[in-house]
Protein backbone atom coordinates (compact mmCIF):
# COMPACT_ATOMS: atom_id res chain seq x y z
CA UNK A 1 0.00 0.00 0.00
CA UNK A 2 1.32 3.57 -0.89
CA UNK A 3 2.03 5.54 2.52
CA UNK A 4 0.12 8.78 1.86
CA UNK A 5 -1.99 11.04 4.06
CA UNK A 6 -5.50 10.29 4.01
CA UNK A 7 -8.34 12.73 4.39
CA UNK A 8 -9.37 11.18 8.56
CA UNK A 9 -7.09 8.80 9.39
CA UNK A 10 -9.91 7.65 12.69
CA UNK A 11 -12.45 6.75 9.45
CA UNK A 12 -10.30 5.19 7.08
CA UNK A 13 -7.68 3.04 8.77
CA UNK A 14 -9.43 0.01 9.06
CA UNK A 15 -10.95 0.54 5.54
CA UNK A 16 -7.45 0.94 3.96
CA UNK A 17 -6.00 -2.07 6.23
CA UNK A 18 -8.69 -4.15 4.79
CA UNK A 19 -7.98 -3.28 1.18
CA UNK A 20 -4.36 -4.25 1.28
CA UNK A 21 -2.93 -5.85 -1.76
CA UNK A 22 -4.47 -8.75 -0.83
CA UNK A 23 -7.72 -8.03 -2.76
CA UNK A 24 -7.81 -9.36 -6.35
CA UNK A 25 -9.80 -6.83 -8.17
CA UNK A 26 -9.77 -9.55 -11.47
CA UNK A 27 -12.38 -11.15 -10.01
CA UNK A 28 -14.82 -8.85 -11.30
CA UNK A 29 -13.76 -9.43 -14.87
CA UNK A 30 -14.81 -13.31 -14.88
CA UNK A 31 -18.01 -12.61 -13.57
CA UNK A 32 -18.34 -9.57 -16.12
CA UNK A 33 -17.87 -12.00 -18.94
CA UNK A 34 -20.02 -14.87 -17.60
CA UNK A 35 -22.51 -12.02 -17.55
CA UNK A 36 -22.66 -11.26 -21.02
CA UNK A 37 -25.33 -12.61 -23.46
CA UNK A 38 -25.13 -16.26 -24.60
CA UNK A 39 -22.73 -16.89 -21.23
CA UNK A 40 -23.36 -18.93 -18.54
CA UNK A 41 -23.73 -16.43 -15.63
CA UNK A 42 -21.35 -17.71 -12.55
CA UNK A 43 -23.85 -19.46 -9.84
CA UNK A 44 -27.03 -19.57 -12.19
CA UNK A 45 -30.13 -20.09 -10.47
CA UNK A 46 -29.28 -18.04 -7.97
CA UNK A 47 -30.56 -14.40 -7.41
CA UNK A 48 -28.24 -11.15 -7.47
CA UNK A 49 -26.75 -10.74 -4.27
CA UNK A 50 -27.37 -7.23 -2.43
CA UNK A 51 -24.75 -4.85 -2.24
CA UNK A 52 -23.84 -1.68 0.43
CA UNK A 53 -27.57 -0.74 -0.53
CA UNK A 54 -29.34 -3.87 -0.01
CA UNK A 55 -30.87 -3.83 -3.93
CA UNK A 56 -30.34 -5.56 -6.75
CA UNK A 57 -28.41 -4.72 -9.73
CA UNK A 58 -30.22 -2.00 -11.47
CA UNK A 59 -29.99 1.33 -13.69
CA UNK A 60 -27.74 3.71 -12.08
CA UNK A 61 -27.66 7.45 -11.89
CA UNK A 62 -24.92 9.04 -10.94
CA UNK A 63 -25.27 11.39 -7.54
CA UNK A 64 -23.16 13.94 -8.76
CA UNK A 65 -25.16 14.63 -11.68
CA UNK A 66 -23.98 14.21 -15.59
CA UNK A 67 -19.87 15.84 -15.37
CA UNK A 68 -19.04 17.44 -18.62
CA UNK A 69 -15.19 16.05 -18.45
CA UNK A 70 -13.79 12.52 -19.81
CA UNK A 71 -11.99 12.09 -16.86
CA UNK A 72 -15.29 11.30 -14.75
CA UNK A 73 -16.91 8.22 -15.73
CA UNK A 74 -20.06 5.81 -14.67
CA UNK A 75 -19.03 2.18 -13.90
CA UNK A 76 -20.50 -0.85 -13.80
CA UNK A 77 -20.14 -4.63 -13.10
CA UNK A 78 -19.35 -5.21 -16.63
CA UNK A 79 -16.61 -2.17 -17.62
CA UNK A 80 -15.21 -2.38 -14.29
CA UNK A 81 -11.88 -4.30 -15.66
CA UNK A 82 -11.44 -1.90 -18.66
CA UNK A 83 -12.12 0.91 -17.31
CA UNK A 84 -11.16 0.63 -13.30
CA UNK A 85 -8.15 -1.93 -13.40
CA UNK A 86 -6.80 -1.77 -16.83
CA UNK A 87 -7.09 2.23 -16.90
CA UNK A 88 -5.29 2.32 -13.26
CA UNK A 89 -2.05 0.86 -15.24
CA UNK A 90 -1.22 4.33 -16.39
CA UNK A 91 -3.09 6.86 -13.98
CA UNK A 92 -4.31 6.64 -10.44
CA UNK A 93 -8.48 5.24 -10.41
CA UNK A 94 -10.19 6.81 -7.86
CA UNK A 95 -13.45 5.07 -7.01
CA UNK A 96 -16.63 6.58 -5.78
CA UNK A 97 -19.37 4.27 -4.24
CA UNK A 98 -22.36 6.13 -4.25
CA UNK A 99 -26.11 5.47 -3.50
CA UNK A 100 -28.91 7.49 -4.81
CA UNK A 101 -30.48 7.45 -1.32
CA UNK A 102 -27.36 9.01 0.20
CA UNK A 103 -27.11 12.51 0.95
CA UNK A 104 -23.69 12.56 2.05
CA UNK A 105 -23.03 11.30 -1.30
CA UNK A 106 -24.47 14.35 -2.94
CA UNK A 107 -21.90 16.58 -1.03
CA UNK A 108 -18.89 14.18 -1.91
CA UNK A 109 -19.32 13.33 -5.53
CA UNK A 110 -19.42 16.47 -6.94
CA UNK A 111 -16.26 17.77 -5.13
CA UNK A 112 -14.49 14.94 -6.25
CA UNK A 113 -15.58 15.97 -9.97
CA UNK A 114 -14.71 19.29 -9.90
CA UNK A 115 -10.90 17.82 -8.75
CA UNK A 116 -10.85 15.10 -11.21
CA UNK A 117 -11.93 18.00 -14.03
CA UNK A 118 -8.95 20.54 -13.13
CA UNK A 119 -6.65 16.97 -12.68
CA UNK A 120 -6.78 17.13 -16.70
CA UNK A 121 -6.34 13.34 -16.82
CA UNK A 122 -3.87 12.71 -14.12
CA UNK A 123 -6.27 10.70 -12.43
CA UNK A 124 -10.02 9.47 -13.14
CA UNK A 125 -12.57 9.67 -11.30
CA UNK A 126 -15.19 6.27 -11.59
CA UNK A 127 -18.44 6.24 -10.26
CA UNK A 128 -20.09 2.91 -8.83
CA UNK A 129 -23.76 2.71 -7.52
CA UNK A 130 -23.49 0.02 -5.35
CA UNK A 131 -27.19 -0.55 -5.89
CA UNK A 132 -26.93 -1.61 -9.45
CA UNK A 133 -23.68 -2.74 -9.07
CA UNK A 134 -23.80 -5.00 -5.46
CA UNK A 135 -20.83 -7.05 -6.73
CA UNK A 136 -18.52 -4.48 -7.17
CA UNK A 137 -19.71 -3.11 -3.49
CA UNK A 138 -19.19 -6.82 -2.16
CA UNK A 139 -15.51 -6.98 -3.15
CA UNK A 140 -14.48 -3.94 -1.97
CA UNK A 141 -16.11 -4.90 0.99
CA UNK A 142 -18.50 -1.39 1.31
CA UNK A 143 -19.88 -1.50 4.74
CA UNK A 144 -21.59 2.44 4.05
CA UNK A 145 -21.43 5.08 1.77
CA UNK A 146 -19.50 7.09 0.36
CA UNK A 147 -16.59 5.48 -0.14
CA UNK A 148 -13.55 6.37 -2.07
CA UNK A 149 -11.37 3.72 -3.02
CA UNK A 150 -8.31 4.66 -4.91
CA UNK A 151 -6.48 2.13 -7.70
CA UNK A 152 -3.39 1.62 -8.90
CA UNK A 153 -1.76 -0.90 -10.69
CA UNK A 154 -4.23 -3.23 -10.65
CA UNK A 155 -5.15 -3.08 -6.77
CA UNK A 156 -6.27 -0.38 -4.16
CA UNK A 157 -3.07 1.93 -2.51
CA UNK A 158 -5.36 3.76 -0.08
CA UNK A 159 -9.43 4.53 0.96
CA UNK A 160 -11.28 6.58 3.32
CA UNK A 161 -15.30 6.56 3.79
CA UNK A 162 -17.31 9.63 4.83
CA UNK A 163 -17.42 13.14 3.51
CA UNK A 164 -14.44 15.12 3.22
CA UNK A 165 -13.36 18.73 2.96
CA UNK A 166 -12.46 19.68 -0.42
CA UNK A 167 -8.73 20.65 1.01
CA UNK A 168 -7.98 17.57 2.44
CA UNK A 169 -9.24 16.06 -0.22
CA UNK A 170 -7.14 17.68 -2.59
CA UNK A 171 -4.23 17.08 -0.63
CA UNK A 172 -4.57 13.66 -0.77
CA UNK A 173 -5.55 13.50 -4.40
CA UNK A 174 -2.20 15.60 -4.61
CA UNK A 175 -0.13 12.98 -2.40
CA UNK A 176 -1.53 10.52 -4.44
CA UNK A 177 -0.29 11.27 -7.49
CA UNK A 178 2.86 12.45 -5.96
CA UNK A 179 3.56 9.00 -4.35
CA UNK A 180 2.44 7.83 -8.09
CA UNK A 181 4.13 9.42 -10.41
CA UNK A 182 7.23 7.11 -11.36
CA UNK A 183 4.93 3.82 -11.42
CA UNK A 184 2.56 5.34 -13.04
CA UNK A 185 3.53 6.86 -16.55
CA UNK A 186 0.32 8.44 -17.85
CA UNK A 187 0.55 10.83 -14.60
CA UNK A 188 3.42 12.69 -16.18
CA UNK A 189 1.85 12.20 -19.11
CA UNK A 190 -1.24 14.37 -18.56
CA UNK A 191 0.99 16.75 -16.27
CA UNK A 192 3.26 17.31 -19.65
CA UNK A 193 0.01 17.61 -22.12
CA UNK A 194 -1.98 20.06 -19.43
CA UNK A 195 1.43 22.14 -19.62
CA UNK A 196 1.73 21.93 -22.97
CA UNK A 197 -1.94 23.24 -23.38
CA UNK A 198 -1.07 26.48 -21.43
CA UNK A 199 1.51 27.31 -23.47
CA UNK A 200 0.70 30.70 -25.63
CA UNK A 201 -0.02 29.51 -29.00
CA UNK A 202 2.40 31.50 -31.39
CA UNK A 203 0.57 34.36 -32.94
CA UNK A 204 -0.33 34.24 -36.69
CA UNK A 205 1.76 37.07 -38.55
CA UNK A 206 -0.84 39.41 -40.20
CA UNK A 207 0.05 39.51 -43.98
CA UNK A 208 -0.01 42.75 -44.37
CA UNK A 209 2.29 43.40 -41.87
CA UNK A 210 4.52 40.70 -43.44
CA UNK A 211 4.43 42.95 -46.33
CA UNK A 212 4.97 46.18 -44.95
CA UNK A 213 8.13 45.05 -42.93
CA UNK A 214 9.63 43.67 -46.21
CA UNK A 215 9.35 46.50 -47.73
CA UNK A 216 11.44 48.63 -44.80
CA UNK A 217 14.13 46.05 -44.86
CA UNK A 218 14.37 46.60 -48.85
CA UNK A 219 14.29 50.33 -48.08
CA UNK A 220 11.25 50.81 -50.24
CA UNK A 221 9.90 53.16 -47.42
CA UNK A 222 7.03 54.58 -49.75
CA UNK A 223 5.79 51.21 -50.38
CA UNK A 224 6.26 50.62 -46.61
CA UNK A 225 4.49 53.54 -45.97
CA UNK A 226 1.55 52.73 -48.74
CA UNK A 227 0.98 48.99 -46.50
CA UNK A 228 1.05 50.58 -43.35
CA UNK A 229 -1.53 53.07 -44.68
CA UNK A 230 -3.83 50.28 -46.10
CA UNK A 231 -3.90 48.97 -42.88
CA UNK A 232 -4.83 52.05 -41.09
CA UNK A 233 -7.65 52.58 -43.85
CA UNK A 234 -9.12 49.55 -42.61
CA UNK A 235 -8.63 49.43 -39.04
CA UNK A 236 -8.04 53.58 -38.01
CA UNK A 237 -7.73 52.21 -34.02
CA UNK A 238 -4.69 50.25 -35.39
CA UNK A 239 -2.09 52.03 -33.06
CA UNK A 240 1.00 49.44 -33.51
CA UNK A 241 0.19 50.74 -37.92
CA UNK A 242 -0.26 54.38 -36.33
CA UNK A 243 3.48 54.00 -34.48
CA UNK A 244 4.93 52.06 -37.70
CA UNK A 245 3.96 54.40 -40.02
CA UNK A 246 5.54 57.47 -38.02
CA UNK A 247 8.44 55.32 -37.69
CA UNK A 248 8.64 54.61 -41.47
CA UNK A 249 7.98 57.92 -42.44
CA UNK A 250 10.56 59.16 -40.42
CA UNK A 251 13.06 56.73 -41.60
CA UNK A 252 12.51 58.19 -45.07
CA UNK A 253 13.27 61.39 -44.59
CA UNK A 254 16.16 60.63 -42.44
CA UNK A 255 17.62 58.89 -45.87
CA UNK A 256 17.80 62.27 -47.47
CA UNK A 257 18.91 64.70 -44.58
CA UNK A 258 22.22 66.28 -45.72
CA UNK A 259 24.39 66.22 -43.20
CA UNK A 260 25.15 69.88 -43.21
CA UNK A 261 21.15 70.33 -42.42
CA UNK A 262 22.53 71.18 -38.28
CA UNK A 263 24.72 73.98 -39.77
CA UNK A 264 22.36 75.47 -42.04
CA UNK A 265 19.50 75.46 -39.54
CA UNK A 266 21.61 77.43 -37.36
CA UNK A 267 22.49 80.37 -39.83
CA UNK A 268 18.81 80.65 -41.06
CA UNK A 269 17.03 80.40 -37.70
CA UNK A 270 13.34 81.52 -39.81
CA UNK A 271 13.98 78.67 -42.31
CA UNK A 272 11.26 76.47 -41.21
CA UNK A 273 12.13 73.99 -43.90
CA UNK A 274 15.79 73.99 -42.21
CA UNK A 275 14.70 73.89 -38.83
CA UNK A 276 12.13 70.37 -39.39
CA UNK A 277 15.28 68.86 -41.67
CA UNK A 278 17.91 70.15 -38.54
CA UNK A 279 15.15 68.27 -36.29
CA UNK A 280 15.20 64.72 -38.38
CA UNK A 281 19.13 64.94 -38.58
CA UNK A 282 19.81 65.53 -34.54
CA UNK A 283 17.20 62.33 -33.57
CA UNK A 284 18.31 60.48 -36.39
CA UNK A 285 22.24 60.70 -34.67
CA UNK A 286 20.51 59.93 -31.18
CA UNK A 287 20.67 64.01 -30.47
CA UNK A 288 16.99 63.73 -29.17
CA UNK A 289 16.78 67.04 -26.82
CA UNK A 290 18.70 69.11 -29.33
CA UNK A 291 15.89 68.23 -32.03
CA UNK A 292 13.01 68.99 -29.35
CA UNK A 293 14.74 72.09 -28.28
CA UNK A 294 14.73 73.49 -31.88
CA UNK A 295 11.59 72.87 -32.81
CA UNK A 296 10.28 74.69 -29.67
CA UNK A 297 12.01 77.53 -30.11
CA UNK A 298 10.84 77.46 -33.08
CA UNK A 299 7.56 77.31 -32.31
CA UNK A 300 7.82 80.42 -29.74
CA UNK A 301 9.21 82.29 -33.24
CA UNK A 302 6.18 81.07 -35.31
CA UNK A 303 3.08 81.61 -36.21
CA UNK A 304 -0.33 80.88 -37.99
CA UNK A 305 0.25 77.77 -40.66
CA UNK A 306 4.20 77.90 -39.78
CA UNK A 307 3.42 76.87 -36.06
CA UNK A 308 0.98 74.31 -36.43
CA UNK A 309 3.07 72.40 -38.70
CA UNK A 310 6.17 72.69 -36.38
CA UNK A 311 4.46 71.76 -33.50
CA UNK A 312 2.72 68.65 -35.82
CA UNK A 313 6.45 67.69 -36.81
CA UNK A 314 7.62 68.14 -33.32
CA UNK A 315 4.73 65.85 -31.63
CA UNK A 316 5.62 63.17 -35.05
CA UNK A 317 9.41 63.07 -33.36
CA UNK A 318 7.75 62.48 -29.94
CA UNK A 319 5.48 59.31 -31.04
CA UNK A 320 9.30 57.34 -32.62
CA UNK A 321 10.12 57.59 -28.39
CA UNK A 322 8.54 55.62 -25.63
CA UNK A 323 5.59 57.22 -23.80
CA UNK A 324 7.35 57.35 -20.60
CA UNK A 325 10.73 58.82 -22.18
CA UNK A 326 11.88 61.72 -19.41
CA UNK A 327 13.24 63.36 -22.76
CA UNK A 328 9.72 63.23 -24.45
CA UNK A 329 7.64 64.40 -21.19
CA UNK A 330 10.32 67.64 -20.31
CA UNK A 331 9.18 68.66 -24.06
CA UNK A 332 6.04 68.03 -23.82
CA UNK A 333 5.93 70.61 -20.92
CA UNK A 334 7.95 73.36 -22.85
CA UNK A 335 6.18 72.78 -25.83
CA UNK A 336 2.74 73.73 -23.58
CA UNK A 337 4.64 76.71 -21.87
CA UNK A 338 5.38 78.48 -25.69
CA UNK A 339 2.04 77.25 -27.22
CA UNK A 340 0.36 79.14 -24.11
Amino acid sequence: MVNVTRPDPRKSAALSAALSGALDLSALKARAEAARPGARPAGAGSAPTAGAGGAANGAAAPAGGDAATPYVIDVTEADFQAEVVDRSMQVPVIVDLWATWCEPCKQLSPVLEKLAAEGGGTFILAKVDVDANPRIAQVFGVQSVPTVVAIAGGQPVDAFSGVQPEPQLRQWITQLRDALRDKLPGIAAAEAAASDAAQPAEPVEDPRVVEAEAAVERGDYAEAEAAYQRILDQEPANEDAKAALTQVRFLARAENVDPSAVAAADAAPDDIDAQLAAADAEVAVQNAEAAFHRLIETVRRSAGDDRNRVRSHLVELFELFPVGDERVIAARRALANALY
